[in-house]
């Protein structure tokens, strides 16, 4: 439910983008463009992971081209991937080649439970599962750097707490590292295995680095401060003289600091005017690599490690990189670029020698990106002057001759943060006429500390103001039909659809609620039991269900059903184990109680969230063809 970026947020003072400028290349009159089909745009394959294999012939990857996420081998010379797992009930996400031949962990829960098992795949095609047993959750911690063994967090002891384990290559022999018995997440752990990266938060702007000595069994607070200050340890350096780690102490935005395990002494490393996401060094420790948040777009850095002389990418297409791996004797680098038409694809590099390769075309060859729409950040004043930005879709065919309807889009979180690149539901909607503005309100991350604690204690209220202050600047565009503004999210962003049929009732036409929370009280009362490390930074900024009750009963759109007169659709996983199914039950029943359209697609094989094409295209379809009933249409109703 809540983002685990870097909470770093600002409310520095944007200066707005000018609409006349957004829709300088906007013409007077409509540009007729092919709708493409659900299936046209979900033939897409969507890749992730690049893990080199130990010749760094291979590099292994997920793609969902079956319609259900299994592994893959691409050949880093190019060619066709070779198809690693055969799985068509449950998604299948592969972590690591082993060092030294070509087994490889994945990970894989059932039917979305969010159950996760950590496996092996032998090299004879045999799977084997590390962490048998019910109702755990398990999940790969890296390699040692002897490459004889691997380590594993797992929860099985107990529910409420993930230990570090140690498991051998050979044999599969597992030593408890660390038991967790204090609600610290992992972080880190040195290559001499001597020194573990633990985090505590406190609330969700607030969290401190513990460093445990494996040899003397102590434990020790690394960045004790008063106030609100995140940290999040990054990468020990190769030599194991100090840890890399995040934090916005003293700042609104996170950097990037080193701290020397001898001397305590801390340094800065990187300080962007933005968030630092990440970082990590190449297997030799030459190289550092590190990912920024850079006003929504990810934008990647390499430095020599031990000068921080920056280190030039080869030329790539247009777009933005979103991932940098070096392979394990840093001759070459496998890159992700994408932009808003256009998916992740991957690319290897030698460094030094001209342009990357590319090993993926994800886009389906029968879409033509030059149809597709360009995601443009754009800002807007709130209700209290409060810039507010986001990324603005505007179809081809929409001018101030051809008004269209516009949906106001709220990401998940709520810490969540609409980021540039491909979203092939955004795209499928602006494809069949749709301005869709995917707004990052107060709360969101990446805009500074500030403007991420904004909505603590206020969910549903201020940041939901924004929701409907942003309403103006679609209709400025001179593009929107006023009388057509719909709002659709997941998870928080489909409570923030519920919140605003709820609490503002005319102000949108119609809302689409995806996985989205109804009854905060219920929520927080089920917590899974895996999120204990994280229960009071949730409370914290959510509220607590006992002593907060009635705010979170005010808030909670089940208790106000009854002003919910706008057509909804709601879509639910059974086997959602953060918004339980009974909850989206229940907001159907009570708005049908009052003899408003509403429409239920349930997904039985699915928890919070997507993993198979098939339930995708059902239910981004089922989206469509309400719209096109109860907003498209809405003036002829």
């Amino acid at each position: 439910m809540l983002s685990h970026l870097a909470r770093s947020l600002a409310t520095v003072a944007f200066a707005p983008l000018l609409l006349a400028a957004t829709l300088g290349a906007q013409k007077t009159t409509p540009t007729q463009v092919p709708e493409y089909t659900i299936e046209e745009f979900l033939a897409t394959t969507e890749i992730f992971g690049s893990s080199f294999s130990p010749d760094n012939r291979k590099i292994l990857v997920s793609t969902n081209q079956t319609g259900v996420y299994n592994a893959y081998a691409i050949p880093v010379g190019g060619g066709a991937p070779t198809q690693l797992t055969r799985s068509t009930t449950d998604a299948v996400f592969a972590r690591s080649y082993f060092p030294r031949d070509e087994r490889f962990l994945y990970e894989s829960d059932k039917g979305g439970n969010e159950l996760s098992h950590l496996y092996v795949r032998g090299l004879d095609g045999s799977s084997r599962d590390l962490t048998p047993g019910k109702k755990l959750k398990a999940s790969f911690a890296g390699w040692a750097h002897d490459k004889r063994s691997f380590f594993v967090i797992t929860n099985e002891r107990d529910a409420k707490f993930f230990d570090v384990y140690e498991i051998t290559t050979n044999g599969y022999k597992r030593t408890m590292l660390y038991r967790n018995d204090s609600g610290f997440d992992f972080g880190a752990i040195s290559r001499d295995k001597r020194w573990i990266a633990l985090v505590k938060p406190r609330t969700t702007n607030d969290s401190d680095i513990h460093l445990y000595d494996t040899r003397t069994k102590t434990l020790k607070n690394i960045t004790a401060h008063s106030g609100n200050v995140n940290s999040s340890p990054a990468e020990f350096t190769p030599d194991g003289r100090a840890l890399y780690f995040i934090t916005d102490a003293g700042s609104e935005f996170a950097h990037l600091v080193q701290y020397d395990l001898a001397s305590g002494k801390q340094t800065t490393i990187l300080e962007p005017e933005w968030d630092v996401m990440y970082a990590s060094f190449s297997e030799s420790g030459k190289y550092l690599v590190a990912g920024i948040n850079n006003d929504a777009r990810t934008e990647i850095k390499v430095f020599e490690a031990a000068t921080m002389q920056p280190v030039s990418l080869p030329a790539m297409p247009a777009g933005s990189i979103t991932q940098v791996r070096f392979a394990p004797d840093d001759s070459r680098i496998a890159l992700y670029a994408s932009d808003s038409r256009s998916p992740r694809d991957l690319f290897v590099a030698e460094l030094g020698k001209g342009e990357a390769r590319r090993l993926t075309r994800a886009l389906n060859p029968k879409i033509d990106p030059a149809h597709l729409a360009d995601a443009r950040v754009q800002r807007f004043a709130s209700y209290d002057s409060l810039k507010i930005p986001g990324l603005l879709y505007i179809p081809h065919r929409a001018s101030r001759e051809a008004k269209t309807p516009a949906l106001v889009m709220v990401h998940g979180g709520p810490g969540g943060q609409a980021r540039l690149g491909y979203d092939a539901l955004a795209q499928y909607l602006v494809n069949h006429g749709y301005v869709v503005y995917d707004i990052n309100n107060r709360g969101s991350s990446g805009y500074g500390k500030s403007f991420y604690a904004m909505d603590d204690l206020k969910h549903g209220e201020a940041d939901l103001g924004d929701v409907v202050a942003s309403k103006r600047m679609l209709i400025e565009t001179g593009v929107v039909d006023p009388d057509r503004i719909g709002i659709i999210g997941g998870s928080y962003g489909g409570y923030m659809v519920l919140a605003a049929l709820a609490f503002k009732p005319e102000e949108f036409a119609v809302g689409v609620d995806i996985f989205g929370v109804a009854n905060w009280l219920r929520t927080l009362e089920s917590i899974p039991a895996w999120w204990e490390s994280f229960r009071e930074a949730l409370y914290a900024e959510l509220g607590n269900p006992v002593a907060d009750k009635e705010r979170l009963r005010r808030i909670s759109p089940l208790f106000h059903a009854k002003n919910i007169t706008k057509p909804l659709i709601v879509l639910q996983g059974a086997n959602d184990p953060r918004v339980l199914k009974v909850e989206s039950d229940e907001i159907v029943a009570a708005v049908r109680s009052n003899g408003t359209p509403v429409e239920y697609v349930v997904f039985p094989d699915e928890g919070h969230g997507f993993n198979k094409k098939a339930n995708e295209m059902k239910g981004y379809k089922a989206i469509l063809d309400f719209l096109d009933v109860h907003l498209k249409r809405h003036k002829a109703m």
